[in-house]
């Protein structure tokens, strides 16, 4: 009796988790749950979306992006070497950020404030200002006299009282500084050279240096203060900022899942301990469970759509040509009212060259022109013609409007070097082939491809509604 009691307990647990995110559909056998249909539904109609679509009007949209994933999964997609590279370089990119703690990250702060302590020493901090009279290392007798001469001035003007900022900025020859009134900042010991930084630490706050000479030539130091290195939590702040700059965060999640992979002696790889964090942190986390799906089944999308109605459409230039031959009232009602120059504007030195130009395409396909104009007039280093070549309609070109839509008071500015303007071509009231409608027939086939692929994959997979499970999206606590 206590057995039952049991196990019927555990079955109305089961039973109560199971209502908590109900089956809303099931596509080509798989049983899709409410929260995954929300989350796509809500993703992908927010309130700046232009075209927001109602739950029951986005069912058949996620109907048939689940059916095409399907059909990517039956033709083994997921397989292959570029997806499985890619999706793990996307995933990666959600998961590894997972292995650090903020605790890691406190930890590593630690460590560079205790090394830059350790670096600084015991003599701290100091803040100084300085003025340099450069002396080169070549420099002459002369030049050195002339250098030493100048410093020495410089600080009897300090020593009866100028205003070593005012000064600084007037006559130091350290640009970086000088602009700054001579400020150096805060520097430690190893940060200057020695001559430097010996009379530099010797100082006192707002003790001035006699002139003295280093590598660089000659200087006056003003020491403005001394500190020591402020407690870890004053920088604390800077330091976490500058590791996130440094991605130092990656580095931590590669030593962290190398560890793991050390620590199961062999018995897991490294896109193991990835995929087992993968999976609890999806159990975990419905939001990174959703994110995760969405990116692999938006990869194998993309790539059987592309195979199957993008890529297909746009290459298939016999199925192009067929296409605009069965549609070809279409394409001409568009441009009944708006005709088509389809021609070329150019622009020559003299007039010797117009007819010439005109005779080298006139027997040639639309497409073969430039090639050919290239290699008549332009096959060297001298430019000859420049040409605007292309299907132009009234506005596309100042050029055609003046000389073939003969619009008036059109403001042309000649070519410079080329003042003689001149085109080639014909009017047309519609297209002669698919070629001068090209992008449109590629969109309209792609179009088509799409409906007869989704119409297929319809017939193909199963695929079921659970209405009233689909009343409570969104409208269940």
């Amino acid at each position: 009796m206590k057995l039952k009691m049991i196990l019927a307990a555990c079955l109305m647990s089961t039973a109560a988790v199971a209502q908590t995110d109900p089956i809303v559909m099931t596509v080509a056998g798989v049983p899709v749950p409410r929260s995954e249909f929300e989350y796509s539904y809500n993703k992908n109609n927010t309130d700046g979306v232009i075209d927001k679509k109602t739950v029951e009007e986005y069912v058949d949209l996620f109907v048939n992006y689940k059916l095409k994933v399907q059909a990517a999964l039956d033709a083994r997609l997921d397989t292959t070497k570029t997806f499985k590279e890619e999706f793990a370089q996307y995933r990666d990119q959600q998961v590894m950020p997972t292995f650090v703690t903020d605790a890691d990250m406190l930890a590593e702060a630690h460590k560079v404030y205790d090394q830059t302590k350790e670096s600084i020493g015991p003599d701290g901090l100091v803040s100084a200002a300085h003025i340099l009279i450069l002396v080169k290392q070549k420099a002459t007798k002369e030049e050195q006299d002339e250098a030493k001469r100048r410093i020495d001035s410089v600080y009897t003007a300090l020593k009866a009282g100028a205003n070593f900022e005012e000064l600084a900025k007037q006559v130091s020859q350290d640009p970086g500084s000088g602009r700054r009134g001579g400020m150096l900042g805060w520097f430690s010991r190893n940060q200057m050279v020695k001559e430097f930084e010996d009379e530099a630490f010797a100082l006192q706050p707002n003790q001035m240096s006699k002139p003295f000479l280093s590598p660089f030539g000659w200087h006056i130091i003003l020491m403005k203060d001394r500190k020591q290195l402020e407690p870890f939590d004053f920088h604390k702040d800077n330091i976490l900022r500058y590791l996130e700059q440094r991605n130092v965060r990656d580095h931590i999640s590669a030593e962290k899942v190398n560890a793991l992979v050390k620590a199961s002696g062999g018995t897991l790889t490294k896109e193991q301990v990835i995929d087992q964090r993968t999976d609890s942190l999806a159990e975990a986390d419905m939001d990174m469970r959703y994110l995760i799906k969405e990116y692999h089944d938006g990869l194998l999308l993309y790539e059987i759509s592309n195979r199957t109605v993008w890529e297909k459409a746009s290459k298939d230039e016999e199925g192009l040509a067929n296409y605009f031959k069965k549609n070809k009232k279409r394409y001409k009602n568009e441009w009944k009212d708006n005709p088509r120059y389809k021609g070329m504007v150019y622009h020559v030195k003299d007039e010797s060259y117009i007819k010439p130009v005109a005779k080298c395409v006139k027997k040639l396909k639309f497409a073969d022109w430039n090639e050919a104009l290239r290699k008549t007039f332009n096959g060297d280093s001298i430019i000859r013609i420049r040409v605007e070549k292309g299907l132009f309609k009234k506005g596309d070109n100042k050029f055609v409007d003046r000389e073939v839509f003969k619009v008036q008071d059109v403001q042309v500015d000649s070519v410079k070097g080329y003042p003689i303007d001149a085109v080639y071509g014909k009017l047309l009231k519609k297209p002669e082939d698919y070629t001068d409608v090209r992008v449109q027939v590629v969109a309209d086939l792609q179009d088509e491809l799409e409906r007869l692929w989704v119409a297929d994959l319809r017939k193909r997979y199963s695929f079921s509604v659970n209405e009233e499970i689909l009343k409570t999206v969104n409208k269940h606590e």
